[in-house]
């Protein structure tokens, strides 16, 4: 199994490649599908628009959100054709990785002029214990 680092790298290559191929302004599942697709060629697993379920106060809410992509069942990656990455968009995927207890996502924005500018690595440090600072967020 690959370290977290080398797939997301993997993912981080491909995702240039098709930015700097297929240009800005697409939506947001032509991305997901390629991106997907290159993966799956790569070899890695990929599952797309994984339902996830939640709990919460005894309640179970069926396919509460889905994940753009899981890669090899632990790499979470948000995809995004927007102007710019808001704050929400890092906060949205934070909690993805802290329902699913995954340790590190990608948020990848296709919709800006390069993509340097628009990738953010987040780690999922949540810790149900309690510490004041339960999530952060790495840009890489």
């Amino acid at each position: 199994m690959k370290d977290i680092d080398a797939v997301s790298g993997d993912v981080l290559d491909v995702a240039l490649r098709l930015h700097r191929d297929l240009g800005p302004g697409l939506l947001e599942s032509v991305y997901e599908a390629v991106l997907a697709g290159r993966l799956l060629a790569m070899g890695y697993s990929v599952a797309r628009q994984r339902a996830i379920d939640i709990e919460f106060e005894g309640l179970r809410f069926e396919a509460a959100f889905r994940l753009d992509l899981l890669v090899d069942d632990r790499l979470v990656v948000e995809i995004k054709s927007v102007e710019r990455l808001l704050p929400v968009h890092a906060k949205q995927l934070l909690t993805y990785l802290r329902l699913t207890k995954q340790p590190v996502g990608l948020l990848i924005n296709f919709g800006g002029d390069t993509l340097k500018e628009g990738v953010r690595r987040l780690v999922n440090n949540y810790r149900p214990s309690a510490s004041s600072a339960p999530l952060r967020e790495q840009i890489s």
